[in-house]
């Protein structure tokens, strides 16, 4: 699973390889590891290169609150396979990106760059682990940019088509 990122302003990506307890991850291209147990909602024990850390974190108005060793850290969290499959996003303002939910093949286009599409419609099919998955534009509009051609393989998160 791979994570976009933004802390305190920064943005980042952390893909998760193995998860908790014995958690492999890759953060901004860097592989790590460390041992997580959640001993109560909200609360994290983390044992990461020989050191042990206690994260509490919380609902903020803009994202997750985690706190570490008495610093706070502001966490914006966006999973590139959800930006494709939200719900009500026709009438939205601006260019919709469909990204590849996960790692796979275009086995499909289903229109061409430029063309005019409406809300709910299918753009492309993605085969993913045997399974085939449309991606639907969530607005009407041109399609600005496509990218991938049929046959080609993409990574999860991957731009396949921008809708403005």
């Amino acid at each position: 699973m791979k994570l976009e990122l933004t802390v305190n302003g920064a943005p980042g990506w952390l893909e998760i390889l193995e998860p908790a307890p014995e958690c492999r991850f890759r953060f901004n291209g860097e592989e790590g590891a460390a041992n997580v147990e959640a001993p109560e909602p909200g609360v994290y024990a983390i044992l990461m290169d020989g050191r042990c850390y206690d994260a509490h974190v919380e609902e903020g108005p803009a994202g997750l609150v985690v706190t570490i060793g008495g610093f706070r850290f502001d966490v914006a969290v966006r999973d590139p396979r959800r930006l494709s499959r939200r719900k009500g996003a026709a009438g939205r303002e601006g260019a919709q990106t469909l990204v590849a939910p996960m790692p796979g093949k275009v086995v499909r286009l289903l229109v061409s760059q430029g063309d005019a599409v409406e809300a709910g419609q299918t753009i492309l099919v993605v085969e993913a682990m045997k399974m085939q998955n449309e991606l639907k534009t969530g607005q009407a509009g041109n399609v600005l940019s496509l990218p991938v051609k049929e046959g080609a393989t993409v990574a999860a998160g991957e731009a396949l088509a921008i809708i403005g």
